[in-house]
């Protein structure tokens, strides 16, 4: 897929609508099964992947690592190696575009993978994001990096000799508990994970039924990874992406008289706290056609407008909505009142300092925010005055911010340009297509 640079301008708000749509298919549950299939036994079989860059930066690594990947009918076959099996030549480049994701996990596979030295590296966002915390766990396996003491990439990874299971007490993060838990399968021992708040828990579905390479403890809240166990091939059924879904769903409740039915959506209870928390603040939010999957819960999500309260949002929320907090930040900003958001300091060290983004955005429309380190207070009015002179989004390569501002924007009237839209085609390349379906208008400019 080739990132081909446009702007986006738009003038014109969107007017009400009923519609039936299925968005893009899970990015987080696209990039994991690639990876489990690379290091599994015999060949994977991965239907509706997400055919995002993120995705095929992680297809790319792949093959540099001899790893087999055929496209047939809209298909992927995964040809596994094996657990410890992946190989590159010294010095190779690895390329994780704009993906924290596929970076972090793909780190936790590699330390504990025999042989390997490889440079790491991303695009111009990514660069700027700390490894720190992932640096030092994979350092505890036996993995080392230099040059030492740098946590951003590029760097080289030099792979553990004699890896063996760590004790971690994970936090909010699914990135970096998925990582421990890819280092693990091939160290010897075992590794344990001490959860203190639930996280996405993706990865260990995929794994959990895998000949007992995963036990969990519910009541304690304990992940037990036993090392070096051989994996099973899967098949896995791609759902709708409940993030991507999150941006129509946040337009629907905004907009009068319209409403949605979203097909297909993953629905993994890990992933819904934007949705019980606008639930509990007015939306008229229903999860119906209800089944399950490869261990996964899925279905439909049918929204309406309403009206809302403020928001209040605690750190619990946060854990299971970190990518939707953009949007709603936009949410806020139009339900009249002021809504409060705890707990979100680490919005700071995504693609972009998330909350400062967003309040640049909001200051040009008229919205007063006011933040410290792990709260944002947003004064949130449910008219905005329409300007002579229009809004600039310098979008710093962050597709969420990028999506939430074409919401405001057709939503507002407000005339809007976003620079470097295609962005957005790290995550849900059929957003602009969705839109337009819906009766969004707007401009694009090369």
């Amino acid at each position: 897929m080739l990132k081909k640079s446009f702007h986006l301008v738009i003038k014109h708000k969107i007017q009400s609508f009923n519609k039936i749509i299925k968005v893009d298919s899970d990015k987080s549950i696209s990039i994991r099964s690639l990876l489990i299939g690379a290091i599994s036994q015999n060949i994977s079989h991965i239907k509706n992947v997400l055919e995002s860059e993120d995705v095929m930066s992680t297809v790319n690594c792949l093959r540099k690592l001899g790893v087999k990947i055929i496209k047939k009918r809209g298909n992927l076959y995964v040809h596994g190696k094996g657990l410890g099996s992946l190989y590159a030549k010294k010095n190779t480049v690895l390329n994780f575009g704009n993906s924290g994701t596929l970076a972090r996990l793909m780190i936790g596979i590699l330390s504990t993978t025999p042989n390997i030295k490889l440079n790491l590296t991303g695009d111009d966002s990514l660069k700027k994001r700390s490894m720190k915390e992932l640096i030092f766990l994979m350092s505890q396996f036996g993995a080392s990096f230099k040059p030492s003491k740098k946590f951003n990439f590029p760097v080289k990874m030099i792979s553990s000799k004699m890896p063996i299971g760590i004790n971690y007490k994970a936090g909010v993060s699914a990135q970096l508990k998925s990582a421990v838990i890819f280092a693990g399968l091939n160290s010897f021992g075992k590794t344990k994970i001490f959860e203190q708040k639930k996280s996405r828990n993706h990865t260990e579905k995929m794994l959990s039924q895998n000949n007992q390479t995963l036990k969990i403890n519910k009541k304690k809240n304990i992940i037990e990874v036993v090392g070096k166990k051989n994996l099973k091939s899967i098949n896995i059924n791609v759902f709708g992406d409940p993030s991507s879904a999150a941006f129509f769903c946040a337009l629907t409740i905004l907009k009068k008289n319209s409403s949605l039915k979203i097909l297909n959506v993953g629905l993994n209870q890990t992933r819904t706290g934007f949705y019980n928390l606008l639930k509990i603040h007015g939306a008229n939010i229903r999860f119906i056609n209800l089944r399950k999957n490869n261990n996964e819960l899925y279905g439909d999500i049918f929204v309406k407008y309403g009206k809302l309260k403020p928001i209040i949002s605690s750190k619990k929320y946060y854990v299971n909505s970190t990518d939707e907090y953009p949007i709603l930040f936009i949410i806020a900003a139009l339900t009249k009142g002021t809504s409060i958001f705890r707990g979100i300091k680490d919005l700071a060290n995504k693609e972009s300092n998330r909350i400062a983004e967003i309040q640049k955005i909001l200051k040009q429309i008229g919205i007063k925010t006011k933040s410290s380190e792990d709260e944002l207070k947003i004064f949130g009015k449910d008219s905005i005055e329409i300007r002579k002179k229009g809004i600039l989004v310098q979008n710093l390569g962050d597709h969420r911010i990028c999506m939430s501002s074409f919401v405001l924007a057709i939503l507002t009237g407000v005339v809007t340009k976003i620079k470097n839209f295609e962005t957005v085609n790290t995550s849900s390349p059929s957003f602009l297509k969705i839109m337009r379906s819906l009766g969004a208008k707007f401009e694009i400019q090369k």
